[in-house]
């Protein structure tokens, strides 16, 4: 039985049901399977491969968004039994994440996020329009690994630069990734940022790499 719903799981997500999803995750806590076991063997297995075929071309923009909604819906339902149960996910890493200040693009930070959080990142999310010191001060206060923004405009995306000099300033030693459309691999290196990722798919690898674990 427990196969099935794994299997019904993995399909919300590859369809993009965050109805559904938080349905089958409330199923899972009436049948008293174990949350950790629900995510690891029902949802994160859809996300994972939404996301293989978003990088092989297969899928798009549009679908990997619905995916991440549909993941977030069913965290969402699973976080309180974790706490009720004094089980805890495997932290990879925390990860503080926000659009840059005079930057109000949502989707592709949102989607990034939702991505950390599903393989197994703690993540902080700050919004849009964080001002420099903001990031500096939530990884100082959170004792972040990494620090991710975004920018999707060439008029904000020198502010990723801003972020990386305060850091030095503050002694705040969190790794720096940046991404957004203006954004590329020259400038990262430039700014003297940790990783950059063209995509929410690649950014978790980026994350992965900088905690050592790929």
């Amino acid at each position: 039985m427990s196969q099935e719903l794994f299997d019904a799981m993995r399909q919300s997500v590859i369809e993009g049901d965050p109805d559904l999803a938080a349905t089958l995750a409330r199923k899972a806590i009436e049948q008293e399977i174990d949350p950790l076991v629900a995510l690891n063997e029902g949802f994160v297995p859809g996300i994972n491969y939404v996301g293989e075929q978003f990088g092989l071309g297969e899928m798009f923009l549009p679908e990997l968004v619905v995916a991440g909604e549909a993941m977030k819906a069913a965290v969402a339902v699973l976080e309180p039994e974790f706490a009720r149960r004094g089980t805890a996910r495997q932290i990879l890493g925390k990860v503080v994440i926000g659009t840059i200040e005079g930057d109000i693009h949502e989707i592709g930070k949102t989607l990034v996020a939702t991505m950390l959080s599903a393989s197994g990142f703690q993540v902080y999310d700050l919004g849009v329009d964080v001002p420099v010191m903001k990031f500096v001060e939530k990884a100082r206060e959170v004792n972040a690994d990494i620090i991710a923004i975004s920018a999707l405009l060439t008029t904000t995306m020198v502010r990723q630069k801003d972020v990386v000099g305060a850091l030095h300033d503050s002694n705040v030693t969190a790794k720096v990734m940046v991404g957004g459309a203006p954004v590329t691999r020259s400038w990262a290196q430039e700014i003297g940022a940790h990783g950059y990722s063209e995509d929410a798919v690649g950014a978790v690898a980026v994350a992965r790499h900088l905690m050592g674990l790929a």
